[in-house]
């Protein structure tokens, strides 16, 4: 095996994460433009993308299913809206009770770690309803109606859905008194997580599976099963799963041909299909 795919299996996750968020970080505290950050984002997914090729999990999750122009679709409406939401935070914020508990005395990077922990229990709750309530399970069947793993497709969600994760991961955050800044560099990790969480890069992370909720972990989530995907909900970390019961590790994780939708196979393709099709007919949890 080529030296550099050994590199990448090993190092890619931890090197991309870490590497990006102290990037972000560091151009807060520099006080540097937010046009910085979507800038920040396209390198993330331009080298996604490389590291795919060179040490993919599945070589066939690297050929077009005819999803490439849907999933810009998806990925440009979302993170626009994000986009829109991190600049209404202080307006929201004035419209609401502030308790005023932001531990805004810690360094950018310790307030960003905060802000991941309280976030990723939100988002992760919103998650595990999604799989147990008809009516969310609709919405969230967007997401899961994907073919292959890349790294894009963690962004493929349907903008409902996505609303009610992110009011669910902020609302205690902005209440506590989250500034702004801290807002925009908690999106740009989330959509971090969200390539590395679905990537195709073959991953060696070691114990970390049990923590860190990224690919070789998620993809246990993906499985076209009521009951086998049924599992592994947590956006950043496991731990969550794990008092929840629904964490799952082992080398059983899916390959081309076993994740999508249960019982739909033929699921909509196109964007504004997507859109419709959760008010179009009923979806079986």
């Amino acid at each position: 095996m080529p030296l550099i795919r050994i590199i990448i299996r090993v190092a890619y996750a931890p090197v991309f994460f870490v590497g990006f968020l102290w990037s972000a970080v560091t151009l807060a505290e520099k006080g540097a433009p937010l046009w910085g950050l979507p800038i920040l984002l396209v390198m993330a997914l331009a080298i996604s993308f490389v590291a795919e090729r060179v040490a993919p999990y599945e070589r066939a999750w690297n050929r077009s299913d005819g999803d490439n122009g849907r999933d810009l679709i998806h990925a440009v409406v979302n993170e626009t809206s994000i986009f829109l939401s991190v600049l209404a935070v202080p307006l929201v914020a004035g419209l609401i009770p502030n308790f005023g508990v932001w531990p805004g005395g810690w360094p950018l990077s310790g307030q960003l770690t905060f802000a991941i922990l309280v976030a990723d229990l939100g988002i992760t709750l919103a998650h595990y309803a999604s799989h147990r309530i008809a009516a969310l399970w609709r919405l969230h069947a967007v997401h899961h109606a994907v073919k292959r793993m890349y790294g894009f497709n963690g962004l493929v969600k349907h903008p409902l859905h996505q609303a009610i994760e992110l009011t669910a991961g902020v609302a205690p955050l902005v209440l506590m008194g989250m500034p702004q800044n801290i807002a925009w560099l908690l999106a740009f990790a989330v959509a971090i997580q969200l390539i590395l969480q679905h990537s195709n890069v073959d991953m060696k992370i070691g114990p970390l599976v049990y923590i860190w909720a990224v690919a070789p972990a998620h993809r246990h989530h993906h499985l076209a099963s009521q009951t086998d995907g049924d599992v592994n909900f947590g956006l950043f970390t496991s731990l969550w799963d794990h008092l929840l019961g629904t964490f799952r590790s082992g080398p059983d994780t899916p390959r081309a041909g076993a994740i999508g939708v249960s019982g739909r196979p033929h699921y909509p393709k196109g964007y504004l299909l997507q859109l419709i099709e959760p008010f179009r007919r009923r979806h079986s949890l």
